[in-house]
């Protein structure tokens, strides 16, 4: 653990099993980041729009809208560039790692994985140069597809 309050970074967690989700983002939290959790598709569209993540840990077998029509709506919004996308799912076949790669989503790791290897790709990202999105506002302003 490197502790990283200086750089953190923030990350939305959307996983629909909430002990996943919850457990995520403490340690998340212990590495300095600030979070932000979704449980649905939409939910995460929404949180998104107004939270303004760095990242997303973006499940891919979600109710309401899987995690590629997830990274394919965020990857439609204007305002999230340079926002990486990390898929995590059970499944490791070849056609979801291809359609991951298709809708956006920059890495895909199968669960259950190492969380220092997801430390270690936070890291490779907060220390690349990006647009860096606006702070942190609620009012939701973010261009981005409407849901319906």
């Amino acid at each position: 653990m490197n502790g990283h309050l200086a750089n953190s970074l923030r990350v939305l967690i959307v996983d629909d099993s909430l002990d996943t989700a919850s457990s995520l983002a403490a340690l998340l939290r212990l590495w300095g980041h600030c979070v932000e959790l979704a449980h649905d598709g939409p939910s995460a569209i929404e949180t998104a729009a107004a939270f303004r993540p760095e990242a997303v840990i973006l499940d891919i077998g979600l109710p309401q809208m899987d995690g590629f029509e997830v990274a394919s709506r965020l990857r439609g919004c204007t305002d999230f560039g340079g926002m990486l996308i990390v898929g995590s799912s059970g499944y490791g076949r070849e056609s979801d790692r291809r359609r991951a790669n298709e809708v956006g989503i920059d890495i895909y790791l199968v669960k259950p994985f190492d969380p220092f290897r997801l430390e270690s790709i936070l890291d490779a990202h907060r220390a690349e140069p990006q647009t860096v999105p606006a702070p942190f506002d609620r009012s939701g302003s973010a261009a981005c597809p409407s849901l319906e």
